[in-house]
């Protein structure tokens, strides 16, 4: 689980996770993405919701990361 000083920005499959990270590494946003069904895999149980995985942001770069996914989508 992550602290509360992370916040969901988004849910998506790979490749929107991708682009976003991408996006985000540029402007200095050091994204966290969880993948539930690759940690699954790795464990050696069934995959809950496949190629879906969701990003987290710092809570004091939220607002700018909302802005820049804004642009992409």
């Amino acid at each position: 689980m992550l602290s509360n000083s992370f916040i969901h920005l988004f849910t998506g499959s790979s490749i929107d996770v991708i682009l976003i990270v991408a996006t985000l590494e540029k402007i200095n946003i050091n994204p966290v993405v969880k993948d539930e069904g690759e940690s699954a895999r790795l464990a050696g149980f069934g995959i809950p919701a496949p190629l879906l995985q969701r990003v987290f942001v710092h809570s004091d770069e939220y607002k700018k990361a909302v802005k820049i996914i804004g642009t992409i989508f």
